[in-house]
């Protein structure tokens, strides 16, 4: 088991306020998530922190609190309201071959995060997009792994797949977390296990909850297995991208590797989601499409916004960080 060393944040409200007061006094936590706003600060640290006790705790933190039924209520009802709001915001349907397609054309001009860095992007905005993105890739196909024993067959295997490349196929030095975290020193940054954490805007941490809130669910895994998929067919245009902002930028060859080792295996592992994973799960559960359309449009409904925000800062000229 890894020591946990990462420290509780400072609160953002009365949700995450009742959920550290938990963590440190014991007590169990008392307050209502009904009313709170589904992609606010509060309610998505909140349901960080009860997604960390299932990955690498906090420090001090007694590791018995990942199964306290009292917390458990309280992380359901935090739920209930971040997946209400991303139904609210989303077509919906069942028709899984129009929405992956619709993945792979790409608007011209491009107007995204990454076209923003490629074309114009500073130094100080590069790096505040690491930080920011650390929260997700700190953990990268970590919550996918828990979709593994709710498949079959050749979903199964072809996913599993995937994560041996992700996890850096038995290379530690090679997984894809790690990458990350030697760009993150490369760029004069800290490495250290979500270091960024107490500064990550809540549409940052809603990336990751999203995939720790369908991974820990079976209910949800048609909706992971649409998230990964989109994640991976989206990924490589983007990493492309990246590398050339850093090249223009003149950033440390580490700080490349990441997404040079991301342009080449995405390119791979989108066949693989597509046909092999997606096309076999709907061929044992088509009642699963709804799900895995929600997956891949949320996807896509929680990138936007943060897009958005760290667009809407930066050309505001200001931090996108807390």
């Amino acid at each position: 088991m890894v020591s946990a060393t990462l420290t509780l944040p400072a609160a953002r409200g009365p949700l995450s306020a009742a959920v550290v007061a938990a963590l440190t006094g014991g007590v169990a936590p008392s307050a209502a998530a009904r009313g709170a706003d589904p992609f606010g600060d509060d309610l998505q640290l909140a349901l960080h922190l009860c997604y960390e006790l299932h990955y690498r705790g906090f420090a001090g933190v007694d590791p018995e609190w990942e199964w306290d039924a009292d917390l458990l209520r309280l992380r359901a009802e935090l739920e209930a309201v971040f997946l209400a709001g991303m139904t609210e915001q989303v077509a919906g349907g069942t028709n899984v071959a129009d929405v992956v397609d619709a993945l792979l054309v790409e608007p011209v001009p491009g107007t995204g995060v990454s076209h923003f860095l490629r074309d114009e992007g500073e130094w100080w905005q590069m790096r505040e997009y690491f930080a920011v993105r650390s929260i997700y890739h700190h953990k990268e196909a970590e919550p996918h792994a828990w979709v593994i024993p709710r498949l079959d067959g050749r979903a199964k295997a072809a996913l599993v797949a995937v994560e041996y490349d992700e996890f850096g196929a038995g290379r530690a030095e090679r997984m894809h977390s790690r990458l990350f975290a030697d760009l993150l020193a490369a760029a004069g940054l800290s490495p250290a296990y979500l270091h960024y954490l107490d500064r990550a805007p809540a549409c940052a941490l809603a990336t990751v909850n999203m995939m720790s809130l369908f991974g820990l669910h079976r209910r949800w895994r048609g909706a992971l297995a649409g998230h990964f998929t989109a994640a991976e067919i989206t990924t490589g245009p983007s990493a492309q991208r990246m590398d050339e902002a850093l090249a223009r930028l003149g950033a440390d060859p580490a700080c490349r590797l990441f997404y040079t080792e991301h342009v080449e295996a995405d390119a791979v592992h989108e066949q693989v989601m597509r046909h092999d994973v997606l096309g076999d799960l709907l061929e044992q559960e088509p009642d699963l499409a709804a799900d895995v359309v929600f997956g891949i449009q949320a996807t896509e409904l929680l990138e936007d916004q943060l897009g958005e925000h760290l667009l809407g800062s930066w050309r505001a000229g200001r931090s996108a960080l807390l």
